[in-house]
Parts: structure tokens; C-alpha cells; sequence
């Protein structure tokens, strides 16, 4: 099997798998260079070298450069500091234009050869004025990135209705397909407002229980069967995925909650 060394290059972004002939003792955290198909890169180890299967690979690895020295990570941080800079002026650039696009954020690589910039548009619009005022302005070349709403909102950061730093902004490396059955699944209210995240989408949360509900909801009756419990015959008005109760209305009008295996269905 092949060795890997997993590298990350932002926070809650994609790893990486690049070759570590050479680096074989490289540690967690270490920074290294590498190449990248935005070119070179600085990227910091997440996953020590390992050996992994080759359908986990895909294309042929890039192997490392170097390990990041004094000067790389000097380099890295004074145009990560000039980001902001540049973000306000590809947005004054855009207003002269008047392009129809929202600039996000802009990126330096790690050397200043290159700015990434990430935008948001509905419609098209042609952008070699943009990008030619851009390169002379910040004597650099320029990368235009389009992205969607869950990325825009995955790199703007914030804060959610749980009241905690997005999960996309802080931990979730890649979206996944979210749909309004698992809010159905979880018995919450189909409210556009409360099951929406700051994008505008559906919470990217609703995954993360719904295979839980899946599992015991198929162990528990459906609410309005008729079931027989320790209290006598009654039916089913609620049900408790967590605790796995079942709220029963008695024939007798009184309302119980009962544990699900106490409870079997009336043929």
C-alpha cells in the first residue's frame, strides 16, 4: 500500500494526500511546501505518513517540497496580512466596473505570487478589465474563483442558532447533500426560518442525528397506531426518538409516556 502524509491548508478545509518519500518523519503540525494546482503552497500536517489503500488516493501524489523554514512562514504571514488590503481593493475595482458580483475574500499564496479571489454571482459577466486593473494594481497574477452560498458563508465564518461558530467554519471539510425528509425523519417544524443556516440552505446539522432517529424509529410504533401498555389500550400521540417513550392517550383520556419496549401493537 502507499505511504501518505495527510496536509490541510486552511481550517475546516479538505486533506490533502501528497507522497513523503524524503519526509517520513514528519510530524503532525509541522508546515511543509508543496506544489498545488494554485501552485506553490504552504500546508500544515494533519495526518502523520501512513499507509492507505489505493482507491483512497485517486490521481498520482505530488511529493514535498520542503519543510517550511523561517523565511516560508515569514513570507505566509506577511501577506496573510495584506489580504484585507487586497479584498478592498478588488471590491472598489469591482464597484468602478460595476460588475455584478459579491468579492468575498482574496488569498495570497504563501510567496505573494498569486491572489485567489472568490466571488459570488447570479449572472455572467466578463472579467479581463477586472483582472487586468487588478494585476497592475497589486503586481501580482490574478485567480478568479466563482463559489455558492455554503461556501460563501464557510469562508465569511459566523456564528449559528445554536449560538456556536458555524460547523462548516469550523470543523466540516466538505458539505453534504442535506434534505427536508431528515427534518421530517426528526419530527421538527418544516419552518423554512428554523431549520435554514446563515446561507440561506438547510442546516448542515440535520445530518448528523438522522440516522439515529432512522434506527429507532423503526422500533417504535407510528403515532396514531393503537397499542397495548401497562396501563391498558391507548393511542399513540407522540413519540420520544431520544428517550425512546411513547406518549400514549389512554381510553380513559389520561395521557402517559411509557418506554418503547413496554408497549406492543393492538392487531
Amino acid at each position: 500500500m502507499p505511504l501518505v502524509v495527510g496536509i490541510r491548508f486552511k481550517r475546516a478545509s479538505k486533506i490533502y494526500y501528497f507522497d513523503p518519500t524524503g519526509f517520513e518523519d514528519l510530524k503532525v503540525d509541522e508546515y511543509v511546501v508543496v506544489e498545488t494546482a494554485r501552485g506553490m503552497e504552504i500546508g500544515q500536517v494533519v495526518l502523520p505518513p501512513r499507509e492507505i489503500s489505493e482507491d483512497q488516493i485517486g490521481k498520482p501524489l505530488k511529493g514535498i517540497i520542503r519543510r517550511a523554514n523561517a523565511l516560508d512562514l515569514t513570507r505566509m504571514d506577511f501577506y496573510k496580512h495584506k489580504e484585507d488590503e487586497a479584498l478592498k481593493k478588488c471590491r472598489e475595482i469591482a464597484r468602478q466596473l460595476e460588475l455584478p458580483i459579491k468579492v468575498v475574500r482574496a488569498e495570497y499564496n504563501f510567496d505573494g505570487s498569486k491572489l485567489t479571489v472568490y466571488f459570488t454571482a447570479e449572472t455572467k459577466a466578463d472579467f479581463k478589465e477586472f483582472t487586468r486593473i487588478l494585476s497592475q494594481k497589486l503586481k501580482t497574477r490574478i485567480e478568479l474563483h466563482q463559489i455558492g452560498v455554503r461556501d460563501e458563508t464557510k469562508l465569511m465564518g459566523g456564528i449559528g442558532p445554536c449560538g456556536r461558530i458555524l460547523c462548516c467554519a469550523s470543523f466540516l471539510s466538505e458539505f453534504s447533500s442535506i434534505s427536508i425528509k431528515m427534518a421530517k425523519i426528526q419530527d421538527l417544524p418544516i419552518n423554512p426560518t428554523a431549520i435554514s443556516g446563515l446561507c440561506n440552505r438547510l442546516l448542515c446539522c440535520l445530518r448528523y442525528e438522522n440516522e439515529l432517529y432512522k434506527e429507532v424509529k423503526e422500533r417504535l410504533p407510528k403515532v396514531g397506531q393503537r397499542v397495548m401498555t401497562p396501563h391498558g389500550e391507548g393511542k399513540v400521540t407522540a413519540l420520544n426518538v431520544l428517550k425512546e417513550t411513547v406518549t400514549i392517550q389512554l381510553e380513559s383520556e389520561a395521557s402517559v409516556e411509557v418506554p418503547a419496549d413496554q408497549v406492543k401493537p393492538v392487531d
